[in-house]
């Protein structure tokens, strides 16, 4: 009877053990901080990318028009951790055939880029690996987003990983330990966090962080 009780509360040591260490688990996370207010642009400056279109906020959103090429927001405060976090918001393309939510992310000394929905409106993947970018390393992806739909948007960053998921499904879970991690020049003003579209049009919201523990 001792044997299997001591069985049985290992076993349950082990699947604890999983839970917690399981890629999406929030159980050593902290609270989530809200990055932007719904009504200003307060800790956020318009992207000199040059050509870009107008920043518009309303009801909550905050939407990036038409750009020639880039249109994009780049975060304006020194609080932001550079690894063991987890960054999340909502996007939606409005109109426009390429990527509606360009992330652009510290990691450790470095930074990268989540790209959804590039290369004409399907690529999705990380910018840039092995200086290799979202469309050539083995982050590639396909997705197919429709105009106006909302998508839930989380990426993670670890010493060693770095993972994304839309609406809840893991896309990206890419081990970086003793890799070279960067991103194009054409993002460089978003560093050290920021958002931009291609020729495209989208909305932003809920744009939030929080540290893992």
């Amino acid at each position: 009877m001792i044997h299997s009780t001591l069985k049985h509360l290992l076993c349950a040591c082990i699947a604890g053990t999983f839970i917690l260490s399981a890629p999406g688990s929030s159980a050593l996370a902290g609270k989530w901080r809200s990055l932007f207010d719904g009504k200003t642009l307060t800790g956020w400056k318009k992207t000199n990318f040059g050509g870009e279109g107008d920043i518009e906020i309303s009801k909550g959103e905050l939407t990036l028009g038409f750009g020639n090429s880039m249109t994009g927001i780049t975060y304006d405060k020194d609080d932001l951790p550079k690894t063991n976090y987890e960054l999340r918001l909502k996007a939606a393309k409005l109109d426009g055939n390429d990527f509606f939510c360009g992330i652009t992310f510290p990691v450790a000394d470095s930074h990268c880029s989540f790209i959804v929905g590039g290369w004409g409106g399907g690529v999705v993947g990380l910018s840039s690996i092995e200086d290799r970018d979202a469309s050539e390393n083995e982050t590639t992806t396909y997705m197919n987003f429709p105009h106006g739909k909302w998508y839930k948007v989380r990426v993670r960053v670890t010493p060693n990983n770095i993972s994304t998921w839309i609406n809840g499904k893991n896309i990206v879970s890419v081990n970086i330990d003793g890799r070279k991690i960067s991103t194009r020049n054409e993002v460089d003003l978003n560093k050290p966090l920021g958002f931009s579209t291609w020729e495209t049009k989208s909305a932003l919201k809920d744009i939030q962080i929080r540290e893992i523990k």
